[in-house]
Order: C-alpha cells, then sequence, then structure tokens
C-alpha cells in the first residue's frame, strides 16, 4: 500500500531533522561552529482526478529534505588573551592551507603557532595571508602563511631630529644655568645622551650649549657639538632662531658610527615654539626624537584590519603580515569538510580573496574567538517539535498497519 510510504517519509524526515539537533548540540561548544537546519519539501503530489467543477483531485505523496542551511550570523566574541587567536565579524571565512597544499575556509580562529613560528589551526593548517617585507605589507603578492617569528630583531633607525619642551625661568640672573638631557641614537643603535645647556645672558637672551660626552667620540672631555643664542619677546615666546636648528654634527664616534647629523626642532609638531621663557622654575617637560636602538621581537598582536603588528623591546612597531579573509557569492553553497572548515563549489562561487574591514569582509579581534552561535533554548523547542512529528508520524504508520491487518481478516 502506497499509504505505508507517506509516514515512512515523515518518520524519515524527522529523523534527519533530530540527526541536524543532536549535530548542532554536539558542537555547543566548538568554536566558529554555525548552527544547521533542514527545510522540507512535499513529494509530487498524486493525480487523483478532477472534482465537478474541475479542480485538481490531488493526493500528496510524502514529504523530503529540501535542503539544509547553516546560520552564519556571528558567534559571541570569547576573549582568550592569546595573541594568534582571532575572531572574525562580519562576513568573510579565514584562509588556511593544509599540508596537501589545498585551500579551505574557517571561521575557528583559534590559532596556534608551529616550530616554524607560523600562524596555524589547531590540526596544523597554516593560515594564509600578505607577508611584508621590512614593515611593508603588498596585498598583491601572493597568499603565504603568516610567519610571527620572522623578524627576531628589528634594525637601528639614527636620529636625525629631536624636539625639546622646554621653560627657562624669565627671572634668572645673567650667568645662571640650566641643563636639559635628551638620548639619541647612532647608525649602529647605540644611545647617546646629549645635553642642552642653557646660560642667561641678559634680558629675554639666553645662550645654549650642546654637548656629548667626552668617551663618546674618543676624547678626554665633552665636546661641543653646537652652540648659539636665543632671545624671546617680552610674552616670553622665542623669536629668534625661527626656524629648526640644522647643522648639529657629531663626527668620530667611538664605536664607529657613520656620523650623525641633527636637527634641533623648536616648533614641535605645531607652529609655536617648544621652548620658552615664563616666570617659572626652568625645566623640561618633554622631549622627542625619531631615533632607535636595535630591538627583539617580543610579541604581536592582530589588528582589526588583520594586520599581524610586531612589538619590538625598543617599543617600536613593525607589521609582520596581514591575515587575509575570503568572501562568497552564496555561503550557503559551501560544503563542509570536517574540521570546522569549508570548501568552495560550483554553487558557492570562488573565493573572493581580500583583507578585512574593506570589500564587504567584516572585522578582526584580536586575542579571542568566536564561539559557536547554537542556541541551547531553540535547539530543544527544535527537539521537541521534531520529536513530536516523529511520534505523529509513528503513529500514522501504526494506524496503517492496523487498518491492513483488519482488511486482511476481512478477506479471511
Amino acid at each position: 500500500m502506497s499509504a505505508f510510504s507517506l509516514p515512512l517519509s515523515g518518520l524519515a524526515a524527522s529523523s534527519e531533522l533530530l540527526n541536524v539537533i543532536a549535530n548542532n548540540l554536539a558542537n555547543l561548544n566548538t568554536d566558529g561552529y554555525k548552527d544547521e537546519g533542514l527545510s522540507f519539501g512535499d513529494l509530487f503530489n498524486q493525480m487523483q482526478g478532477v472534482s465537478g467543477n474541475g479542480d485538481p483531485i490531488q493526493i500528496g505523496a510524502g514529504v523530503e529534505v529540501d535542503g539544509e542551511t547553516s546560520n552564519f550570523s556571528n558567534g559571541t566574541v570569547s576573549d582568550t588573551g592569546i595573541a594568534s587567536n582571532m575572531a572574525l565579524q562580519g562576513n568573510g571565512f579565514f584562509v588556511v592551507q593544509g599540508a596537501n597544499g589545498q585551500e579551505a575556509f574557517t571561521r575557528d580562529g583559534n590559532f596556534t603557532v608551529n616550530a616554524q613560528g607560523q600562524l596555524c589551526t589547531q590540526d596544523g593548517q597554516l593560515v594564509m595571508g600578505y607577508p611584508a617585507v621590512n614593515g611593508t605589507i603588498s596585498t598583491s603578492t601572493a597568499l603565504a602563511p603568516i610567519d610571527v617569528n620572522q623578524a627576531s630583531n628589528i634594525p637601528a633607525v639614527a636620529t636625525t631630529n629631536f624636539s625639546m619642551t622646554t621653560n627657562l625661568d624669565a627671572s634668572a640672573t645673567v650667568g645662571q644655568s640650566f641643563s636639559s638631557p635628551i638620548t639619541v641614537y647612532d647608525s649602529l643603535g647605540t644611545s647617546h645622551v646629549l645635553t642642552v645647556t642653557y646660560t642667561n645672558t641678559g634680558a629675554n637672551t639666553w645662550s645654549y650649549n650642546i654637548t656629548i660626552p667626552g668617551a663618546d667620540v674618543g676624547a678626554s672631555s665633552a665636546k661641543t657639538v653646537a652652540s648659539g643664542t636665543m632671545t624671546f619677546n617680552s610674552s616670553g615666546q622665542l623669536t629668534s632662531p625661527t626656524s629648526p636648528i640644522s647643522g648639529i654634527s657629531i663626527s668620530g664616534l667611538a664605536d664607529g658610527a657613520a656620523t650623525m647629523n641633527l636637527s634641533w626642532n623648536l616648533n614641535g609638531g605645531g607652529t609655536s615654539p617648544t621652548v620658552t621663557q615664563q616666570d617659572a622654575t626652568s625645566a623640561t617637560s618633554a622631549t622627542t626624537q625619531n631615533g632607535y636602538g636595535v630591538g627583539t621581537l617580543v610579541g604581536y598582536s592582530v589588528l582589526p584590519d588583520g594586520t599581524v603588528q610586531g612589538e619590538f623591546s625598543n617599543n617600536q612597531t613593525m607589521a609582520l603580515g596581514q591575515v587575509a579573509v575570503a568572501g562568497f557569492a552564496n555561503e550557503q553553497g559551501l560544503t563542509q569538510i570536517g574540521n570546522n572548515d569549508y570548501a568552495a563549489t560550483f554553487a558557492s562561487g570562488a573565493a573572493v580573496i581580500g583583507q578585512a574591514e574593506s570589500g564587504g569582509n567584516g572585522s578582526i579581534v584580536g586575542g579571542a574567538v568566536e564561539e559557536s552561535n547554537v542556541n541551547l533554548s531553540t535547539e530543544f523547542a527544535n527537539m521537541i517539535v521534531a520529536q513530536q512529528g516523529y511520534e505523529a508520524n509513528a503513529k500514522a504508520l501504526t494506524t496503517m498497519d492496523q487498518i491492513s491487518q483488519a482488511t486482511i481478516q476481512m478477506i479471511s
């Protein structure tokens, strides 16, 4: 009897739904897992004829699984404090590569670092992105593994510019001096402490003298590398010199570094002089300079656009690479291949690989992971519905069996 196939199809459909719900619950704590659901469709109805007014008389042939859908909404971001972990919020997938060179895509950002210093998944797949050369990222190059140990140190940069925020006491008497130190770096990364000594030479007039320790230049005593005069107006503002003091040259450094050529920026980052003369104790409140010594890599962090930024012992930062993010025309067309990975299909379209926060891709939260978006209460509610559906179809099948038994008894 065809009637048996109807409740059987319902039993099969309800059973498949229960399997999907059970899988969702099993992955409740799987990072990056996306909740799944089933959609159903009726089977082709059997034509039994037409009614008196010409309307078709059709009897359904049961139900079948019409499709599976994944809910790609964001899961909750959970801070881990682990630098290699990443949570992608918004559209997109991380790009990973297995040992066979095959690319896959995942939302599970529970990454770690392998023995080669490369970011990888928990099962060893490499996290792909755009490499950086000397801190410069090129997004036009081919994807490569992100190496967070590629630059164990950052080379020194010699100081070429410095600035000091200093006030000279307007009430100072002639001959009264004030000294302020500033640390600069040569081409080898060696630090040198320059001392700027200001001496009052009259009303609104001060001389300055910049010296370097004699040992730094192979001399027996401090060596003067620059000197001059500063004048101020009645409001205590510097009137001369009006431009940066350039041509400060330091040669013959004992460590063999190249000659240092410095410029003293009297306006800092703005247009107002940073050296003033007010009726207050002479003091230097801030110094800045653009050089630094050699630094070793001490850590890294991931920025919202996926840039992996190295942090060095000399307080400098440098890009180590940028994590790639892939988007698809139809995310529902992706096929699951295990280990929280997806593969592109004809239905999904080819991966469009770019960067986070561009091209419609989401942003990345460093030091965190995206949790599963499975909702426990929703799954339990769905389970009750699926269970009731299964029981109802089972009851229908039992009723069909009873009817068939009654029919057989009539014949016998």
